[in-house]
């Protein structure tokens, strides 16, 4: 707030300054050449982005990023899927069926597992869980989900997926070279069989800014995907392969739909990471460590680390009611300080009025050109090049208009009034 107040002063200094920059010229009875260019005004001001260069997608990419994924399991023996989502998050641009079934291939050619989290967990086989086990799991820790409505249509759904017979490894096998060939009935049983293996993915997801229905309702749109990519032939288990789909359509969702304003897949998952080290460093240090400390433990540039924290507020409405006040909005509390203020506002409008009475004892053509090489129409000074542009004439041309209006401004009855007006704006400065 206190920015947008400075930017409303800053904009009467800067008229100051342009009319006084204007009046000096005209009153300074040196006749020395104004076809000096501003070298400020062809600079464009536009800066590259902070953000990190996006490595194009080539096939030697997508081997390097396989080869560091190797190189991570064969010396831990596993590799975790987050450890995968580092190398390819989901938006990734080469993210397709080959190249999950590339990585997979990889891996089990190198005995290397594939693990939900580190260490191990003697849960991750997370196909056995029968309906009873999964409505204990939300029931026996309701702190957690103080946002999860634990009513009837969660704990039906459960009971529901629970009744259906979990596969033998056999039937999977016939029933996904069924589903390979097109057929309906074979892809259905897939699918409602794997139902658990959603809802287990999803509860890792619970207070991302969805409800547990829809995180299970997204988990099987990426079931569905899997069932339609899977490729029998290559010897791993489905339910390996479908968690990766499965947590490529919960945490797309999370980021298309979680927030007001939507933050791209791959910033979701930076402030997950940036948020995990917070986290780690308030544990062991019992305070929240500053933007340069976070910089040195992630290897990003402070600025880095304040567009990340940036962008991982959450957005606030102006109409949301105040606890204990049923009538009150945040609305009503926040003061709009990128108003004018009413002395600055009247203050600018008086100096525009005096320079434009001074202005219009010259040709329409002399006084646009002055106020546009001395930015008195929109507070940028414009180049001889480009006010020619604007009247369609040589830049030589302005030169001669400009030199030919500051000499009839130099006439005593005009400089007079510039003298005034300089006068005015020195006392006012000195107040």
């Amino acid at each position: 707030m206190e920015k947008n107040k400075k930017k409303t002063k800053s904009e009467v200094e800067d008229l100051e300054e342009k009319i006084q920059s204007l009046a000096e010229k005209v009153i300074d009875d040196d006749d020395e050449e104004t076809g000096k260019e501003e070298s400020s005004n062809e600079e464009s001001g536009e800066n590259g982005e902070n953000g990190e260069r996006e490595v194009p997608v080539t096939k030697e990419e997508i081997e390097k990023r396989i080869k560091k994924l190797l190189k991570q399991g064969k010396k831990k023996g596993y590799i975790t899927y987050e450890d995968i989502d580092g190398a390819f998050p989901p938006d990734y641009e080469g993210f397709d069926s080959t190249l999950v079934e590339s990585i997979y291939e990889e891996f089990e050619k190198n005995k290397i597992s594939i693990v939900e989290k580190e260490p191990v967990e003697e849960d991750d086989e997370i196909d056995n869980e029968s309906s009873e086990e999964l409505v204990s799991i939300l029931e026996t820790s309701p702190e957690m989900y103080d946002n999860i409505s634990l009513k009837d249509p969660i704990k039906m759904y459960l009971k529901e997926i629970g009744k259906i017979s979990l596969l033998t490894p056999s039937r999977e096998r016939e029933l996904a070279r069924r589903a390979q060939k097109g057929d309906p009935k074979a892809k259905e049983e897939l699918i409602t069989a794997n139902l658990r293996l959603v809802v287990s993915i999803a509860k890792r997801y619970i207070g991302r800014g969805l409800t547990f229905l829809d995180l299970i309702q997204e988990g099987n749109i990426g079931l569905i995907k899997a069932v339609e990519k899977f490729d029998w032939k290559k010897g791993y288990k489905f339910s390996t392969y479908a968690t990766w789909w499965i947590r490529q359509a919960i945490t797309r969702a999370i980021a298309d739909q979680a927030r007001t304003i939507r933050v791209p897949v791959h910033m979701v998952e930076t402030i997950n990471k940036l948020n995990k080290v917070i986290r780690e460093h308030l544990q062991d240090y019992g305070e929240y460590p500053t933007v340069e400390e976070l910089g040195r433990i992630t290897g990003k540039t402070p600025e880095k680390i304040e567009e990340i924290l940036a962008a991982s507020k959450e957005t606030v409405s102006l109409e949301s009611p105040i606890s204990g006040d049923e009538e009150s909005t945040m609305g009503d509390f926040i003061h709009d300080d990128s108003l004018e203020q009413p002395e600055e506002a009247a203050m600018k409008m008086l100096l525009r009025e005096q320079i434009d009475q001074i202005l219009d004892t010259l040709s329409p053509r002399e006084a646009m050109v002055l106020k546009m090489r001395y930015g008195l129409l929109d507070g940028k000074t414009k180049t001889l090049e480009e006010v020619g542009q604007f009247f369609n004439v040589t830049r030589e041309r302005i030169r001669q208009i400009e030199v030919k209006a500051l000499r009839k401004l130099r006439h005593p009855s005009r400089s007079k009034q510039l003298k005034a007006l300089l006068g005015m704006l020195n006392s006012s400065k000195r107040e």
